[in-house]
């Protein structure tokens, strides 16, 4: 177990905030998790200003540290994102439109000890999951499948934001003119193909069970049904790995976010896709898309962790960080049972 903190200890806090929940970690001076939190996600901007707030809270009381020991927080949240002025826009699967939230001020007036970064969520995710995976700089996209669809970018160990900070917003690439209305006011967008709320909406579950683990379970029994509409939704998570390969022929493509933590049924299938749609194309056979991806193992955290990252300082630590998520072994005692808890979550 990790050793008690130490009187004076400064602490970072990571948030990725999601459509439907906020992972939270806070990691001590070397790197390491002491504490692990899961809340849902109230949508608006008051709702969401209090989840964030009370998922902070919450860590430092798993932790028995004050809000006086915390020297940073990160929050990764989707959306427009101005990095430098920390506040977001068009974050619609949150209910933040045009008017954008000012969450740096929000949270210095609340944590005043803490420095504030905040940062497009699948940019942190990408620099969570090349710290990780210890793979050091190279060029890497992380696509992220949950709520939504979207994909970050990590160049040379450094997040591609864009311009106006929509790089990497290939869920809102419209795919199908006579398809589905897009949350984003688009019609037939890749994200109404490929997330898990698509998924939702063609294969319902009657329990607890998410809809893209039901489906995948279902499937793996021989129901024909499921067995069309996985293999459909491997055929778009295929094209939007081709999308984030083609546009930056990146090095890694590392599938994230909830979807994802299906694990290896997710990657079969989808690596079928692939390669199915690369005979006849010299150019996609020569590309080796299906051996270019990478999945980070379930409940690792890689935004969360990548969050708490912004700002620097722990680049030394990057090593210890590629072994914190493999064992619970390194998690602060008082907040295992939280980690078994979401463990069980993830795994039912």
């Amino acid at each position: 177990m990790s050793a008690p903190l130490r009187t004076g200890a400064r602490l970072r806090v990571g948030l990725d905030i999601g459509g439907t929940k906020i992972a939270a970690v806070l990691l001590d001076e070397k790197a390491q998790i002491v504490a692990r939190v899961r809340r849902s996600t109230r949508h608006g901007m008051p709702g969401l200003l209090q989840s964030v707030i009370s998922a902070i809270e919450e860590l430092l009381e798993i932790a028995g540290a004050a809000a006086s020991n915390l020297k940073s927080i990160g929050l990764g949240i989707p959306g427009l994102v101005d990095a430098a002025a920390g506040t977001v826009q068009h974050a619609v699967n949150l209910g933040i439109g045009q008017e954008g939230l000012d969450m740096r001020a929000a949270l210095q007036k609340k944590f005043p000890a803490a420095q504030v970064y905040v940062e497009n969520d699948l940019n942190v995710g990408a620099l969570g999951a090349t710290a990780l995976l210890d793979l050091g700089k190279i060029d890497l996209a992380y696509l992220a499948i949950g709520t939504g669809l979207a994909a970050g970018f990590v160049l040379q160990g450094k997040p591609r934001s864009g311009a106006n900070g929509a790089a990497g917003e290939i869920g809102h690439i419209p795919v199908d003119p006579f398809g589905e209305k897009c949350a984003c006011g688009q019609r037939g967008c890749l994200e109404t193909v490929v997330s898990g709320t698509a998924i939702a909406r063609k294969w319902s579950t009657t329990n607890s069970r998410p809809a893209p683990a039901a489906l995948f379970a279902e499937a793996a029994k021989g129901n024909t049904e499921a067995i069309k509409i996985r293999d459909e939704f491997a055929v778009g998570v295929a094209a939007a790995i081709r999308m984030a390969a083609l546009s930056m022929d990146v090095d890694v493509i590392v599938l994230g976010g909830g979807v994802a933590e299906l694990g290896k049924p997710l990657l079969d299938v989808v690596q079928k896709a692939l390669r199915a749609q690369a005979r006849g194309s010299r150019l996609l056979e020569s590309l080796r898309l299906d051996q270019r991806i990478e999945l980070l193992p379930p409940g690792s955290a890689a935004a969360a962790i990548g969050a708490a990252l912004l700002g620097g300082g722990l680049t030394d630590t990057v090593p210890t960080l590629a072994n914190a998520h493999r064992t619970e072994a390194q998690v602060h005692p008082s907040a295992d049972l939280h980690l078994r808890a979401e463990i069980a979550a993830t795994n039912s």
